[in-house]
């Protein structure tokens, strides 16, 4: 089969590997037919975080059950899934707690879905069913699904931590595909102000379709000073981190008000974090790994089939699986707000 694989950095290149195989009766094989690149991707790419050479990448997808093992009943060969990253197992307190992302029985997964083929642990519960088949989708259907993967689960992973609720001020940190679902999200929740941080025109539209009301430009000092002239010095009634850095952090904290709560889904880029300001004005700090696969149970599969949200129009380039790299390209200078890959089918 073919497969991307991450060389060194700045180099992803397509491979012919086998086909992987059932090891354990609790997994799947599926067949991937669309997959995309993550923001996370290019910490690796870009030589910020070590990855092990000639690996395989991707950990976002949508495709069809090839083969399930003897303990996966409730999925079956030919369904058409959504893979979440997690892989949760979908009995452990975690998962039964709404907490998937942080699974106890999570055995530590391929990051290989940017191949024909992919494993998946914990099939039963982790893999999401949808309805039909792919051809009863339109082509913008079939992306808004794939986002169910990670991103647009993310981004709600932030509104849900964050406890965002009917007419909140809520601001977004982040114009990212992570940050512009948190915006989609806090819509979808009922927020009534959305304040999006922003500084490239192209997300700024995105943000704006999605359910933002204002959008500011600045960072650091400035960006806290614009927030709170938006709100007459009240500050937001949740902020949702998308970012990870230090800067992003410390901002969010600083324009949350009072008893606020932040939720960071950002990947942290430092691992020191003053809390002094959260003491100081009660400020909570939630989030973490996403919930993937209960958040699209709950509400976001259904979201998207009902036309509710549409957070496939995050994609805005395409490429096939042969030309992967030229994804990565493509993110990386921030052409591209999230790359799609077509691996099968059209």
């Amino acid at each position: 089969m073919k497969a991307a694989v991450f060389i060194e950095p700045g180099k992803i290149e397509v491979k012919d590997l086998p086909k992987p195989e059932l090891e354990k009766p609790n997994q799947a094989i599926v067949r991937v037919l669309r997959a995309c690149v993550c923001g996370s991707d290019l910490w690796w790419y870009r030589g910020i975080s070590n990855k092990k050479a000639n690996s395989q990448t991707g950990h976002e997808a949508i495709g069809i059950v090839d083969q399930v093992g003897d303990e996966v009943t409730d999925i079956k060969v030919g369904d058409f899934v959504i893979v979440p990253f997690t892989q949760g197992c979908g009995h452990c307190a975690a998962c039964l707690t709404g907490f998937d992302g942080d699974c106890l029985n999570h055995v530590r997964a391929d990051n290989a879905y940017q191949a024909e083929y992919l494993r998946y642990e914990n099939a039963n519960w982790g893999l999401v069913k949808i309805p039909g088949q792919p051809s009863d989708y339109s082509d913008e259907m079939l992306n808004s699904l794939l986002t169910l993967s990670d991103v647009m689960a993310t981004g709600f992973h932030a509104a849900v931590t964050a406890e965002v609720k009917e007419g909140d001020t809520v601001v977004v940190m982040g114009d990212g595909a992570v940050g512009l679902c948190g915006v989609l999200s806090a819509h979808l929740l009922g927020a009534k102000r959305i304040i999006a941080m922003s500084r490239h025109a192209d997300r700024q539209e995105v943000a704006k379709e999605f359910g933002a009301t204002d959008i500011v430009e600045v960072r650091g000092d400035e960006a806290v000073k614009a927030v709170m002239d938006l709100t007459d010095g009240a500050g937001a009634d949740a902020v949702l981190e998308c970012v990870g850095t230090e800067q992003s952090v410390d901002t969010a904290v600083k324009v949350g008000r009072p008893g606020a709560v932040v939720g960071r889904v950002g990947i942290p880029q430092n691992p020191e974090m003053n809390t002094t300001n959260l003491f100081q004005r009660n400020i909570g700090l939630r989030g973490g790994i996403a919930a993937v696969t209960n958040h699209d149970k709950d509400i976001l599969l259904q979201a998207v089939l009902d036309k509710k949200i549409n957070p496939g129009k995050v994609f805005t380039k395409r490429f096939s699986l042969d030309d992967i790299e030229q994804g990565y390209v493509a993110m990386d200078k921030r052409e591209a707000i999230k790359s799609l890959v077509i691996v099968s089918g059209k």
